[in-house]
């Protein structure tokens, strides 16, 4: 059996002293599974580093209309904001309810020279809920690629246990064909097979890291994006448009 040619070579020779030796002293199955980690473990750190570079140009971004929102009275100055900034959730956003305003009839009162139109209740309530549908749209957008770390991350555990699995298989299978009972015989197939749920490990704990980080993030995105909507809102009651 070919699969049992690794470890039977194991059998009555040097026990494998480095990492490297159990690599390239394994099975092809066991190679195959370290190859399939391997690629997860790129993907992974690929994510997590697009990801960082993402959150951390939007956390800028966001502070610096923060900063300038601050000073805004009143919608159109929000408007000029959203247009004069890069673009960001928070421009997006704003834009969305600069729109909705736009295309909405005031019924809460006839407009005047020194009164604006004013708002319905039902009207509020639909700008509310607008404003909640594109702060989640917004988190829906930023959270691309970060499932797919918690999905390695859960995985990867189970590749590198079938990786070893399939190695422990291989050993007794050896040894059997080998007609040895000592433990001599049998230990450096199981050895190299559990090189693959180590390095399982090391692929599926910085994934699980990652996908709680940037989880956490985007709830925090999220509900800034909330308190935002809130904040538009407060802004037109203090134009008397509510």
């Amino acid at each position: 059996m070919r699969g049992a040619a690794a470890p039977l070579a194991q059998v009555g020779g040097a026990l494998p002293g480095t990492p490297w030796e159990m690599v390239t002293g394994a099975s092809g199955t066991e190679r195959a599974v370290l190859i399939v980690l391997g690629v997860l473990s790129l993907l992974s750190w690929g994510i997590m580093f697009a990801k960082w570079i993402e959150f951390s140009r939007l956390r800028a971004a966001s502070r610096r209309f923060h900063d300038e929102f601050a000073a805004v009275e009143r919608l159109e100055g929000a408007s000029g904001l959203a247009r004069r900034m890069p673009p960001s959730p928070f421009t997006r956003v704003t834009e969305r309810a600069v729109q909705f305003l736009a295309a909405t009839r005031p019924s809460g009162g006839e407009a005047s020279v020194t009164r604006p139109a004013v708002l319905s209740a039902g009207q509020v309530e639909a700008l509310r809920e607008l404003l909640d549908a594109e702060a989640g749209a917004e988190r829906d957008l930023l959270a691309r690629w970060v499932p797919a770390l918690a999905s390695i991350g859960s995985v990867s555990p189970l590749i590198g246990l079938l990786g070893t699995v399939l190695g422990i298989i291989n050993s007794f299978l050896g040894l059997a064909t080998k007609g040895s009972g000592n433990i001599g015989a049998v230990a450096p197939g199981i050895a190299t097979a559990l090189v693959a749920t180590a390095a399982a490990l090391t692929v599926a704990i910085p994934a699980a890291f990652g996908y709680n980080i940037f989880a956490n993030r985007l709830n925090r995105v999220e509900r800034e994006l909330e308190g935002y909507g809130s904040e538009l809102i407060a802004l037109l009651a203090r134009e008397g448009r509510i």
